[in-house]
């Protein structure tokens, strides 16, 4: 059995409809699984595969569009189905086809985002861990902010970045900034609210009807704030999008120097997953931080 005609058996099991491929084509864009949509008799499916080792990472991934689906804020790809199959691990999702982004749609996804960010939770991570990128995240769940950051977000990435080879005055301004986060954080007491976790422009688009559609989650309950930090890190987001989130759900003081500790996690990140290029940016950022904790 070939493994897209095993995929389409589990497709047929889980649908409980008979799913015959026609064609299946390569989608560019995924750094770290391969993506194909799957095309039979007026259905399609978008597939992810990678080695068998990345069944967990499917796993959660299904599991948190689903959490995300379930409060009803933005679209989501609905899970179809995941396993292993033919030495591959796999994740089946629907087929959305996106059209384009427009400001009506990034107003949409601010009222969204909002809305997605008003689901509460007693407690601060999620019931699983799951991945960021290609990346363990852990979410053992925590009462306190501060210490969810510093050991779950950027401990667990400076201890990474120690074990790749990042060593010196990175780790030694991390050691600081950690120190000083109870400073950083002084005043502040988020509510730990439902995050797409890892919302860049890359993970957003928008249905054919021009509705925003968000996708590829590290989901987990956190600081909202930490939402929209990562959509300024790499741009992308209009003013529209940021000013119907702020009518509906205003940010609180002190975000300006908080979106650089919460940004720091990503950086990191990008360190671990794609190398030293990386690294002179999260240095300047480590500067930044351990100057405001001090001023």
């Amino acid at each position: 059995m070939t493994l897209i005609s095993a995929i389409a058996e589990q497709i047929s099991r889980a649908t409980g409809t008979r799913f015959v491929p026609l064609s299946s084509s390569a989608v560019a864009g995924g750094c770290i699984s391969r993506t194909e949509v799957l095309v039979g008799r007026g259905e399609r499916y978008f597939l992810k595969l990678n080695h068998p080792g990345c069944l967990a990472m499917f796993e959660s991934e299904a599991s948190g569009l689903r959490e995300l689906a379930g409060a009803a804020a933005i679209r989501v790809p609905e899970p179809v189905c995941w396993g292993v199959v033919e030495g591959h691990s796999f994740l089946v999702l629907e087929y959305l086809a996106l059209g384009t982004a427009d400001r009506q749609t990034a107003e949409q996804l601010g009222q969204g985002l909002a809305r997605l960010h008003q689901v509460h939770r007693d407690y601060f991570g999620w019931h699983r861990d799951n991945t960021i990128g290609a990346t363990p995240q852990i979410n053992t769940p925590s009462g306190n902010w501060a210490e969810f950051w510093s050991q779950r977000r950027l401990g667990y990435q400076l201890r990474l970045a120690a074990r790749n080879g990042y060593r010196g005055s990175l780790q030694h301004s991390g050691e600081r900034l950690l120190a000083d986060l109870p400073v950083l954080l002084d005043g502040h007491r988020p509510v730990p609210s439902l995050l797409h976790g890892d919302l860049w422009g890359g993970n957003y688009g928008a249905d054919q009807n021009g509705r925003p559609v968000i996708f590829d989650p590290a989901v987990y309950f956190g600081d909202r704030e930490t939402d929209l930090a990562m959509t300024e890190l790499f741009g992308g987001f209009p003013a529209e999008f940021y000013l119907a989130y702020c009518e509906a759900l205003p940010l609180d003081d002190g975000y300006r120097i908080r979106k650089g500790l919460y940004n720091l996690y990503h950086v990191l990140n990008h360190l671990n997953l794609f190398g030293g290029g990386y690294l002179a940016q999260a240095e300047r950022m480590l500067a930044s931080l351990l100057g405001s904790a001090s001023a």
